[in-house]
């Protein structure tokens, strides 16, 4: 035997019939392709990613005789690509009906509902932003995928992008109780996820505002690629932004320290002329809290990754 053969194994043991077990179970069910059964579909294709195919991967690299690893990998990687194909053109019709306003408000929830659990229950006691199968979803119906490069360097106490968990949006829309004239500003709008779900949630007018260009324009075409002129996106320092139009600010810490303290000057002054909200969530909620010209509808909370929402006096 020669030192290469030494080192490895051939297969015609349990770990190949258990793969191919798991593989033709997954063929013959029929649940994940229906297209209703999101949550099972994306399960599944999570498994066989990181459990058969990851497997099948390390049993490579231990056999000189391939072949059969080989061709069940095949078999797997065909699954997920079946499954894959039931979601984009699951997705390509969802953003069509967007698109031509069939869906909005109610009617954009429960066809969220159709799909994947929107539970809030799940939040309440959440001690960081957490991302599950909600958010893929939502993902799902972005027009576009791949993140733009950063193009610009932020300041000390400017902090870098982190996506707005669904579940907080939806959250957030429950608790705030949108009048249908308010205008809703995300402030650090990222890639603009969180402003469109504001908008297809509550129906109502949301501008984003942005200090990256290249993330501006991202949200831009999103919002112009799902048919939403009520959502609109502002590439512009906070500090330097029009909220002559706002009733309802959301920050999920897209800053700090003195930062954040000019932001809220300018909307304290904002606070002078009409009654405003700002929601927070993260670890800006402190610094907002001290404001004595706003009031938090919640009682005291020293989790930071709960919303809370402001009310000017």
């Amino acid at each position: 035997m020669t030192k290469k053969e030494s080192c490895t194994i051939n297969f015609n043991l349990p770990e190949i019939y258990e793969i191919q077990s798991y593989i033709e179970e997954i063929e013959k069910d029929p649940l994940p392709y229906e297209e209703k059964n999101f949550d099972t579909r994306i399960g599944v294709i999570d498994f066989i990613e990181f459990q058969v195919i990851s497997q099948i991967e390390t049993l490579l690299l231990k056999t000189i005789q391939p072949a059969q690893l080989i061709l069940l990998k095949y078999r797997a990687e065909k699954v997920i690509a079946e499954l894959e194909e039931i979601d984009i053109n699951l997705f390509q019709k969802l953003q069509a009906n967007i698109r031509t306003g069939g869906y909005k408000g109610k009617e954009f929830k429960t066809l969220i509902n159709e799909y994947i659990d929107c539970n809030l229950d799940d939040n309440k006691h959440q001690e960081e932003p957490g991302y599950d199968n909600l958010d893929v979803f939502i993902n799902g119906l972005s027009p576009f995928q791949a993140m733009p490069e950063q193009t610009k360097d932020l300041e000390p106490e400017m902090v870098y992008y982190q996506k707005t968990s669904a579940r907080v949006v939806f959250e957030l829309v429950e608790k705030a109780h949108f009048m249908k004239e308010d205008v809703f500003f995300d402030l650090g709008a990222g890639l603009g996820q969180a402003a469109i779900l504001v908008n297809l949630l509550a129906g109502i007018t949301v501008k984003g505002v942005e200090f990256e260009p290249a993330y501006c324009n991202f949200a831009r075409d999103c919002a112009a690629g799902l048919n939403l002129p009520n959502v609109t996106f502002i590439n512009v320092d906070a500090r330097k932004a029009d909220y002559s139009e706002g009733t309802v600010f959301f920050m999920f810490t897209p800053f700090k320290g003195e930062i954040m303290e000019e932001v809220l000057e300018v909307l304290r002054k904002e606070s002078l002329k009409r009654k405003i909200k700002i929601i927070t969530y993260g670890p800006c909620t402190a610094q907002v809290a001290l404001q004595s010209w706003l009031h938090s509808a919640f009682s005291k909370d020293d989790n930071i990754y709960k919303l809370d929402i402001f009310t000017s006096l």
